[in-house]
């Protein structure tokens, strides 16, 4: 059972508000009185916004612990941070009422805060002390639970303990929500919560189907989620949800990944920002993926999102640099036929890289004055000669066009591979390749199909004994 504890990770500057001077006309109103705080301590108040925490208003605070932040434009509402020196910080809610205060003791922000003015957070806190008070039972339990882990009884009433105390809880939730349904705390309630899974149906041959409880959970994982409510955009409960989503219930390939982003996004089409949110944190998550192939999700999410102008918040700037990238890593993604090159070797001789008959073909883009090329290359050379013999050939293509440089580098360290490079930059290689540093290997099949890319020498030989050994299997399966 996990207790509602949201971390602050870091906070990042989105707008910092001049402090109004309380009283007047202001859309809120958030006043704090914290024992224990020293005067003139500089404080933020501060949202959750996806993953990330941005301020949103500054004070300083008097000689008794008292902040007040005011402002004349309504807080969006969502989840609220009061962030104190060396890091210290309270969760708050922020909706429809925006004129209370909060009073606390930083002994125990929890459990002395007293809160006037806002039902919201009387319920909000009044939830934390419970939860507080479960996690006082469970611990015990759980601590018992290591110790007698080799005791199957033991275990079980313990277990047996433990889910009654989870049971507990979701009823508490589940009862708030339905007595409170427009709260915000009800939809955090709701947006957190995973489906009841029931027991699993037997297949025909009598046994329990153990492909039931994730693909139950899978189809049904978004249920209590209102994707219409854009307070929830102020937690952090979507960005979980949805990093959870993609990450542990869809299966790693792309083509799984963009019928979950898919899913996920015309759900989000219920409210604008939602959807922005989506739409950008799916698209950027899988641009910056280090995970080789995932770049296909950012294609797909840029042609089917982007270049059809559903991204409404992109000016044409921007639109033109993300379906530029999109159509440069296009004809790059795994599985494609890479795009030929016909270059010249030291002798001025052309070089056709699909005239290459090898098993495997190692397309390397590298450059003899690269402090990094000097460390690949000679591991790569050592990994030639003892894989040739497995039908793999090296296509090298020098990515600079000092040719006498070029040349005695490759009589120096002996490179009886394929050399070959471009003297007047005739085939646009770098941009058809996307090489903007080196060295860039790629690893094309008998077809020339790319089987992997962008990956380090010492990747290679397992990388390689792995589709040998999978083209056995598939051979002796036919």
């Amino acid at each position: 059972m996990n207790a509602f504890k949201l971390f602050i990770t870091s906070i990042l500057v989105s707008t910092v508000t001049t402090l109004s001077i309380a009283g007047g006309d202001n859309a809120y109103n958030i006043k704090f009185k914290i024992k224990g705080l020293p005067k003139d301590s500089l404080c933020y108040l501060a949202n959750y916004y996806g993953e990330k925490q941005y301020i949103q208003d500054t004070a300083k605070s008097g000689p008794d612990g008292q902040l007040v932040f005011t402002g004349k434009e309504k807080l969006k509402g969502g989840i609220y941070l009061l962030v104190l020196p060396k890091k210290k910080y309270f969760d708050f809610l922020v909706d429809q009422v925006q004129d209370f205060t909060l009073e606390t003791d930083t002994a125990d922000y929890v459990k002395n805060m007293k809160v006037k003015g806002s039902e919201d957070n009387k319920n909000f806190y009044e939830y934390l002390g419970y939860i507080a008070v479960k996690q006082k039972e469970v611990e015990p339990l759980q601590a018992l639970m290591k110790k007698s882990k080799n005791n199957k009884d033991s275990t079980k009433m313990i277990s047996e303990k433990i889910s009654r105390i989870d049971k507990e809880v979701k009823a508490y939730k589940i009862n708030f929500a339905k007595q409170h349904p427009k709260t915000l705390l009800a939809q955090i309630f709701n947006g957190m919560s995973e489906p009841e899974i029931p027991e699993a149906p037997k297949l025909a041959n009598g046994r329990v189907d153990s492909s039931f409880a994730f693909k139950y959970m899978r189809a049904h994982y978004w249920d209590n989620y209102d994707f219409s409510d854009e307070r929830l955009l102020r937690t952090p409960i979507l960005y979980n949800k949805m990093k959870n989503y993609m990450d542990n219930m869809t299966y790693p390939m792309p083509d799984s990944l963009n019928a979950s982003a898919d899913l996920i996004i015309a759900k989000a089409k219920a409210n604008q920002e939602v959807f922005k949110y989506v739409v950008y944190w799916i698209t950027y998550t899988y641009e910056t993926s280090q995970i080789m192939g995932m770049d296909a999700v950012f294609v797909h999410m840029a042609e089917k999102y982007y270049m059809t102008k559903q991204a409404f918040w992109v000016d044409s700037t921007q639109l033109s640099k993300i379906t530029q990238r999109a159509m440069t890593l296009k004809p790059l993604l795994l599985g494609k036929y890479a795009p030929n090159l016909t270059m010249k070797d030291s002798s001025m001789n052309d070089h056709t890289m699909y005239d290459v008959k090898a098993k495997f073909t190692i397309l390397y883009f590298w450059d003899y004055g690269c402090s990094h090329c000097k460390k690949a290359t000679p591991k790569l050379l050592e990994y030639y000669h003892k894989a040739k013999s497995k039908g793999v050939e090296v296509f090298a293509v020098g990515t600079e066009t000092n040719a006498e440089e070029w040349k005695k580098y490759i009589k120096e360290n002996k490179l009886d591979w394929i050399n070959v490079y471009d003297p007047y930059y005739q085939t646009g290689f770098k941009k058809t390749y996307d090489i903007y540093s080196t060295p860039v290997i790629y690893i094309l099949d008998e077809n020339k199909k790319i089987i992997a890319k962008r990956l380090d020498v010492e990747q290679i030989d397992g990388l390689i004994e792995h589709e040998i050994n999978k083209r056995v299997i598939e051979k002796s399966n036919k």
